[in-house]
């Protein structure tokens, strides 16, 4: 696994990898494509619609990160009620890890609050988990582990 050097004091050396995406809730996913592909030059990558987690997604590179917009599929879906209270924006930031299970595990052991102890199923077949923003400074947190084609 790609690890980081952690600052001195920290209690999880190495936990995150690298930056895999932001994510950016979105009501109106054509006119943010429209923003960050045409405007903003982003090349679009994937479109499609995560059922499991209620929104339609599209992933725009940015240098070996992505930006990924989200659109809730109805109004009760949870980016449906982020947005509702927060209107569109930021979202969560997602860090890639090449064992989600390991990764978890030892966010676990370290007492952060987790909103998965078990990876549900993400965009382009990845394997992801969400870390409490009350344990992260307020910042929805996301784990992906790519799927292996990706």
């Amino acid at each position: 696994m790609r690890t980081t050097r952690s600052a001195p004091g920290n209690r999880l050396p190495g936990v995150f990898g690298e930056i895999d995406h932001i994510g950016i809730a979105v009501e109106d996913l054509d006119g943010a494509i429209a923003l960050y592909r045409d405007q903003l030059g982003m090349r679009e990558q994937h479109r499609e619609t995560v059922e499991e987690q209620g929104v339609h997604a599209v992933l725009l590179e940015i240098g070996d990160a992505h930006i990924e917009l989200i659109a809730p599929i109805g109004p009760e879906t949870g980016v449906a009620r982020f947005i509702e209270r927060n209107g569109p924006g930021m979202h969560h930031v997602a860090y890639r890890t090449d064992d989600i299970d390991d990764t978890l595990r030892r966010l676990v052991e370290q007492g952060m609050r987790m909103i998965d102890r078990e990876p549900r199923v993400g965009i382009r077949g990845s394997r992801v988990a969400f870390v409490h923003p009350k344990s992260t400074g307020g910042v929805l947190t996301e784990i992906v582990q790519p799927a292996e084609d990706h």
